[in-house]
């Protein structure tokens, strides 16, 4: 589909709606109980609730299992990508071929300032000095931004990633962002979603086969061993283990 460079813009319901919509929807696809909804049927829910312009779903690129999981049902939806100037080159072709391959709307999100215009004011590889800092810069406040234009978002968030995402909800209200967050993919393992990508054929990100099963910013991602924690990669030797998009 066509590649644009700026979210649409969608007439949005106030949050006391939005919310209470989010605490009926966890309850109704028994989010965290031996009943829960499987991803399709989560994204069941989102299309009968809102429509594709009021949705974008948050992808990393490492692979298309997500987007092309919401695009059954909810067609040409926008998918977001932070573009913060510090990818691997694997990452913008899996970009470019999830434009081609599937039915949606690439939205590159651009941080406000180039990593020329950051190292000028920071200094170079602020990444190492302040990863906090860097992040909030270059990914956080830019989807904070271009999330405004949406009333529901999904990410491809997983229980198994990591402790602190050991209880994620299948909905949620997102206050910091003010919509819907949905992850529909929670209860999935590593290998479930390569099997979803390969049943489908959706594009994958060559540097998973290659020891990368998180993928973020190549200054700040490692190779992972066999057998060790998958986002043992990210940030590697620093005590930092989220970018800060899901705090």
């Amino acid at each position: 589909m066509t590649v644009s460079l700026a979210p649409r813009a969608t007439v949005r319901r106030g949050h006391d709606e939005l919310r209470a919509l989010a605490e009926a929807g966890n309850i109704e696809l028994g989010s965290l109980t031996d009943h829960e909804a499987s991803p399709a049927e989560v994204v069941a829910w989102v299309a009968s609730n809102f429509g594709a312009d009021a949705a974008a779903v948050a992808c990393s690129m490492a692979d298309a299992a997500l987007p092309h999981l919401v695009a059954e049902q909810l067609p040409g939806v926008d998918v977001l990508f932070l573009d913060t100037g510090y990818h691997f080159a694997e990452t913008r072709v899996t970009r470019d071929e999830v434009g081609r391959a599937l039915d949606v709307r690439i939205v590159d999100v651009l941080p406000t300032q180039t990593v020329a215009e950051q190292d000028a004011e920071f200094g170079e590889k602020l990444y190492s000095r302040d990863p906090g800092l860097c992040c909030a810069r270059r990914k956080v406040e830019p989807l904070q931004d271009a999330l405004g234009g949406y009333e529901v978002w999904f990410t491809g968030v997983r229980r198994e990633e990591a402790p602190t995402r050991a209880n994620t909800p299948l909905i949620a209200w997102d206050e910091r962002n003010g919509l819907v967050k949905v992850n529909p993919v929670a209860a999935w393992s590593f290998d479930d979603l390569l099997d979803y990508a390969g049943l489908h054929q959706v594009p994958v990100n060559l540097l998973v086969s290659n020891g990368y099963p998180s993928i973020g910013c190549e200054p700040c991602t490692a190779r992972v061993e066999p057998g060790a924690d998958p986002r043992s990669g990210r940030w590697a030797g620093l005590s930092k283990t989220e970018c800060g998009l899901h705090l």
